[in-house]
């Protein structure tokens, strides 16, 4: 049998934030596709969502709120003692709110700072001391987006603020964790449509045009083609020699 970097067959994978409809949904269907035994985890709320993409990839199925270090905690042991451990975290949850800064309330901002941010360095702790507990290696993938250091059309500072932390508490996560053989690594996605994200982008194709047309390759990113590729060179040993990167996955957005 020929085996290849992307062959993570032996391996736990936890991806969380991964009821259907959305990237995290993608990512859990590529690690499961390349031999991942898998958990996937979401907020409670999503419990039916979370349980279709469990059944389509033969995961083990965890509630989680990314905000609640003891919820993060607690769905880590769970995943230890059913699976034995993890190799590989994706880190897929988020909020976003569009709303213009005079209108968010600071209630909101928070909330959005406290799913996507904090709730990534909780994430990343756990993954980091459940890994390290068992000698590494291991991956860590968080996800960002295009603005990650810019911000865009639609008024929303919050998600703006919280993504582009996550860019950096990836980087900070990079270098502590580095010396242990646990890579950290960002997927900074342009516009994918259609996912839960962005579906409500469906009823302006005015907008959605114009998102296609800021790309380089005049196009959106197809959910089912243009994700794994990029989600498995990180999660896979196939990006054994990168930590603290953000790759962008936008079309050639960020390159204009």
């Amino acid at each position: 049998m020929v085996t290849t970097p992307f062959d993570l067959t032996g391996q736990v994978a936890l991806v969380i934030g991964a009821a259907s409809g959305g990237l995290g949904e993608r990512a859990a269907q590529a690690l499961a596709g390349h031999g991942a035994t898998l958990a996937v985890a979401d907020i409670a709320a999503r419990a039916d969502d979370l349980a279709g993409t469990a059944a389509a990839t033969s995961a083990s199925a965890h509630a989680v709120d990314v905000t609640d270090e003891a919820s993060v905690a607690a769905l880590f042991s769970a995943v230890a003692e059913q699976h034995g451990g993890v190799d590989i975290v994706v880190n897929a949850a988020g909020v976003m709110l569009r709303k213009p800064y005079d209108q968010t309330t600071l209630e909101e901002f928070e909330h959005v700072v406290r799913v996507n941010l904090t709730g990534t360095w909780l994430v990343g702790r756990e993954a980091g001391r459940a890994m390290t507990a068992r000698g590494g290696p291991g991956r860590i993938v968080n996800l960002t987006t295009v603005y990650a250091e810019r911000v865009g059309p639609v008024p929303e500072s919050a998600y703006y603020a919280s993504k582009a932390g996550v860019a950096n508490v990836t980087r900070a996560l990079a270098a502590e964790l580095g010396p242990l053989g646990i890579t950290v690594n960002c997927l900074a996605p342009g516009v994918f449509y259609p996912t839960q994200m962005t579906a409500a982008l469906g009823a302006d194709p005015d907008r959605l045009a114009w998102f296609a047309g800021r790309t380089m390759l005049g196009r959106l990113g197809d959910p089912e083609h243009d994700f794994a590729g990029p989600l498995l060179l990180l999660a896979s040993p196939a990006s054994s020699y990168m930590t603290g990167q953000v790759l962008y996955v936008d079309g050639g957005w960020s390159a204009w």
